[in-house]
């Protein structure tokens, strides 16, 4: 299982909200590279970014931001979301060296948009899902959809995606930790590798997610759990890099 620290850039801050709300934005760091590369030095893989301005705008509002921890890290992989709703913009990012991108608000507006990308782009295309009381919200969660966050990711079963984030709104920032089960029985239904998004808030989250790795959970996303220090970095690394009991 992967963990993905989250960097959600808000006026090029790093910063994070409370179940979307963008009047609820804390910040954390002013210097997105320097947090890059902080979460570097602890042995982290991948990074999780976020254009949380582009998500709510339709078009990239951070990329100078995104560009600069792409220069501060070039070791990390790194995968990108908000705003990416053309493919311009998703082989544009690519080719800059973006290793995956976040397609969420296409994914149920464009959905033949993200099965040509995958098609394309294969394992660097990942699907968004964000969902709100079951149901899918969009435009950077102001909208909610009448579609289930089930009958989404079954769209794409069979698209070649890379995976499916799926973030519960109603615990993204709350700290309020995590239904693991739930997000089992999420990717069972879907049958697409699953990174768990949303309440992720301490070591025993991470340890439950992990027990459901075969069962599809192949990441967890976690943020300001990490940047309050309610989750040390290292013993979280060292949590998932556990082998699992024979």
């Amino acid at each position: 299982m992967i963990l993905f620290p989250a960097i959600d850039l808000k006026e090029g801050a790093c910063v994070r909200l409370l179940r979307g709300e963008m009047a609820s934005a804390t910040v954390f760091h002013h210097d997105p590279p320097a947090q890059a590369r902080d979460f570097a030095a602890f042995g982290f893989r991948w990074l999780h970014v976020v254009d949380l301005d582009g998500a709510f705008a339709g078009a990239s509002v951070n990329g100078e931001a995104v560009r600069a921890i792409r220069r501060a890290v070039p070791h990390l992989r790194i995968e990108l979301g908000g705003g990416i709703r053309d493919r311009g913009a998703i082989d544009a990012w690519l080719d800059i060296g973006i290793d995956r991108v976040v397609l969420g608000t296409v994914a149920l507006r464009d959905p033949t948009l993200v099965r040509m990308a995958a098609r394309d782009h294969p394992g660097r295309i990942v699907v968004g899902i964000d969902g709100r009381n079951g149901k899918v919200a969009v435009e950077g969660w102001a909208e909610t959809s009448e579609v289930s966050v089930v009958e989404l990711g079954q769209r794409f079963a069979d698209a070649g995606v890379a995976a499916i984030v799926a973030t519960d709104i109603t615990r993204d920032g709350a700290m309020t930790g995590i239904d693991a089960d739930a997000i089992a029985a999420f990717a069972g239904e879907v049958g697409i590798p699953v990174i768990a998004s949303g309440g992720v808030s301490s070591l025993a989250d991470i340890a439950a997610l992990k027990a459901h790795e075969k069962d599809g959970i192949a990441g967890a996303i976690v943020g300001r759990a990490l940047y309050d220090g309610s989750i040390d970095a290292k013993a979280a690394l060292a949590l998932v890099a556990e082998q699992a009991p024979c």
